[in-house]
């Protein structure tokens, strides 16, 4: 696995960034003391690493490395939480009410006075300030915190105190080590009722706790790290620790604390617990004089950096360094990023929510490696399993704009073939058989035991990993790459197809029988339209990659391929969600996934009239539903309704990825649906993003690179948009919309 981490030498090869200009306000997200009540946590992340954003600034926060996971006995395998790094506790000292620290104080105005809080995303950085009032003693906090996108093991936090007293105050300086979660349950052999029984027994509930606790909290708990060696040197103000994922990978974790220059330090102490590493300081402390403490922390994980004493050595580094230092090369790296952008004329609320989803995308994704992201990127949700969402939703979000991040996703396809192998043979198939919830370590099938049927035949997933391959390939038209890691996948999945698919003799047809279909309420189906659509498309790409790398292709794949059925209603004209054999009465998932048929990868051919007719019918089954579409299901209405040129429709769909209560205050985490507090739902946004990248432009990935399959659209309300530097094939472009001056929309590329 290639990675992309920075060696000690490199931290001081920096070079300072110029100063900083005024931040365009699309990229500010602010909060307020009027969010305590409704705060659902940002996230701060480099793809490696990430850790949530807290309302103080200062508390001991949940941290995660990529794909590190805890394998428990009888369990499903989960994101095992590193010990925490975030916390730096204050204490204004001892009052006629007691002894109070600042991160056990409850969020309450009159107490955090002038409170604000901004997450940066132009820069990665979480800042806070308030006026701490401790029984009478006052204190001005500031706090930055930031997960290094320069240096991708280190992370720091910033706090700066300015007291309204002259006296002797305490903080602590802590790695939190987590307890183990209790209770586990043994969801890789509970069915839905055992675990029901489970849950209920431990007098918990499956539903969703305000503001920031998703439905499924109680199944998708972190995984445990243990913590095998942990000391500290009050001399050198470090700490570090060894541990290793519950039966899993190894990690270290070090520290080194920057105390300001001059201060009276009375006492210096390390402290150990079970629960807790800390360096505690008592220090006198004069009435409005700025003390500026700096935490430097460096992690690493098996396979990705060093052991605690590199990491010491790390932190140690960057104390030496500066903050300041870190700070700019952190700044430079993330406005790196952004040359690569989308920027919309015409709609502030629309260009924030871009910059959020791509900010979010950003901080979860790896640039080249072999490592892919998560449903719910770095964090417990969907126990950190990799789906169909990776290949479908996440990388064409990032392939245009991020390529080396998109090329990650699909090269930890191609490193866990033969997982994906050993699970086809095991079903007396051929080829490879993807799982459905993907270890992102080892590649193994992880679908918890009470949706196993999913595993089994929600088998979609394969020709999504296909058509990333082939996706990835058209962006970069790199035949090295093809030849040695795309076309195995390619040629298995293929082979995987044509060994799944059955030959109905009295219909003249191919058919793919027992299939969960993408409305997952439906999940032992005959040819559900979208698998096998994709199915047939995976197959096709088969024989053209076999073409282009000068291999010979199975002469059945396109057999199978031009003879798959796809339910369609020749009566009314339009294609069916699956076989007109299954009866379509259980309302999910908006109630049709046949805008889906006209998702970028996929992009199903189909006459203007069959295209209208399928996008009428799909508007009258989700008109039906009494359920809100959850976000997975509103770009490709609206990417659908862009490919017949209808911009108010188009627009409109777009508006409900901003307003149906999916974005969560104050940091826009999205959720999977308005209720259910699934939050760092990177599928919808990258559903979101490619909704402006491929809907909107009209554009597809073909032979011939980026054609412009569709005319372009604009929401009405939109002067115009750009895709900034997209890069396509080692080449760089500005694609710009915009209105011609007839008013219709225009797509104009400028190379750079």
């Amino acid at each position: 696995m290639k990675l992309r981490h920075v060696l000690l030498a490199g931290l001081f090869l920096i070079i300072a960034a110029p100063a900083q200009a005024a931040t365009d306000p699309s990229f500010l997200l602010t909060a307020t003391a009027k969010d305590f009540a409704r705060y659902f946590p940002g996230q701060l992340g480099n793809g490696y690493q990430s850790t949530l954003t807290s309302p103080r600034g200062t508390e001991g926060n949940l941290a995660y490395l990529v794909a590190f996971m805890d394998y428990a006995k009888d369990d499903i395998s989960r994101p095992a939480a590193v010990p925490g790094w975030s916390e730096i506790d204050y204490s204004a000292g001892d009052s006629p009410a007691g002894h109070f620290w600042l991160n056990q104080t409850a969020l309450d105005p009159a107490v955090f006075q002038d409170y604000r809080q901004q997450l940066n995303l132009y820069e990665g950085t979480l800042s806070t300030g308030y006026r701490y009032l401790d029984h009478g003693r006052a204190t001005r906090i500031e706090v930055t915190s930031l997960v290094s996108q320069a240096s991708p093991h280190l992370a720091a936090t910033r706090l700066s105190i300015t007291p309204e007293f002259d006296g002797e105050v305490q903080l602590s300086f802590a790695l939190n080590l987590w307890a183990p979660h209790q209770p586990r349950f043994p969801l890789a052999r509970l069915s839905g009722d055992e675990m029901q029984e489970a849950v209920a027994a431990h007098n918990l509930k499956l539903e969703p706790v305000a503001p920031a606790t998703p439905d499924r909290a109680v199944l998708w708990y972190h995984g445990d790290t243990h913590v095998t060696a942990a000391d500290g040197d009050t001399g050198d103000r470090t700490l570090w620790l060894d541990g290793h994922a519950e039966q899993g990978l190894s990690m270290a974790e070090a520290a080194a604390i920057e105390l300001p220059a001059g201060l009276q330090s009375t006492d210096l102490r390390l402290y150990r617990s079970s629960y807790r590493l800390a360096l505690n300081l008592t220090a006198k402390v004069r009435k409005g004089q700025t003390y500026t403490f700096t935490k430097f922390v460096a992690l690493s994980r098996a396979g990705w950096g060093g052991d605690a004493k590199a990491n010491r050595t790390l932190a140690t580094a960057a104390r030496t360094a500066g903050f300041d230092r870190l700070l700019d090369a952190h700044r430079a790296a993330w406005s790196e990023l952004w040359q690569s952008d989308i920027r919309i004329d015409g709609d502030p609320r629309a260009q924030q929510v871009v910059h959020s989803d791509l900010y979010y995308l950003l901080s979860n994704v790896t640039p080249d490696t072999a490592w892919p992201t998560g449903a719910c990127g770095m964090t417990p949700g969907y126990a950190g399993h990799v789906f169909w969402d990776s290949d479908t939703w996440v990388f064409p979000a990032l392939l245009l704009l991020h390529p080396q991040r998109a090329k990650s996703l699909v090269m930890f396809r191609s490193r866990t073939l033969p997982a994906a192998e050993a699970r086809a043979r095991a079903r007396g198939l051929r080829g490879a058989m993807f799982p459905w919830e993907a270890d992102p370590q080892n590649g193994s099938e992880q679908t918890p035991h009470m949706a196993y049927v999913l595993g089994e035949r929600e088998i979609h997933v394969n020709a999504d990993v296909a058509i990333a391959q082939w996706q990835y390939y058209l962006a970069s038209g790199d035949h090295q790459w093809l030849a040695r890691y795309g076309w195995p996948v390619i040629r298995d999945v293929a082979d995987f197809w044509a060994s799944r698919a059955t030959w109905v003799a009295d219909k003249h047809r191919y058919e793919i029988h027992h299939v969960t279909s993408v409305l997952e309420a439906y999940n032992d189906v005959p040819n559900d339209t979208f698998t096998n659509a994709s199915a047939r498309k995976a197959l096709d790409i088969a024989v053209a990659a076999a073409a282009a790398v000068g291999a010979r292709p199975d002469p059945h794949w396109s057999e199978v391929a031009a003879q798959l059925y796809l339910p369609f209603s020749a009566k009314d004209g339009h294609h069916l969600d699956f076989d007109e054999s299954v009866p379509h009465d259980i309302d999910a998932w908006g109630d049709t996934a046949l805008p889906a048929l006209a998702y970028p990868s996929l992009d199903l051919p189909m006459s203007a009239e069959v295209r209208r007719n399928d996008f009428d019918y799909a508007m009258t089954l989700t008109g039906r539903s009494r359920q809100e579409p959850n976000s997975m299901g509103l770009s490709p209405a609206s990417i659908a309704a862009a490919a017949l040129g209808d911009a108010q429709t188009a627009g409109a769909w777009f508006q409900r990825n901003l307003t149906t209560h999916v974005l969560q205050p104050p940091f826009n985490v999205r959720t999977e649906t308005a209720t259910n507090n699934t939050g760092y739902f990177l599928t919808a946004s990258g559903g979101l993003l490619q909704n402006i990248l491929y809907g909107f432009t009209g554009l597809r990935l073909e032979h011939g690179g980026l054609v412009e399959a569709y005319a372009p659209v604009l929401p009405p309300s939109w002067k115009s948009f750009t895709l900034k530097h997209v890069n396509l094939r080692g080449r760089h472009y500005d694609i710009t919309v915009r209105r011609a001056a007839d008013g219709k929309p225009e797509l104009v590329r400028h190379a750079l």
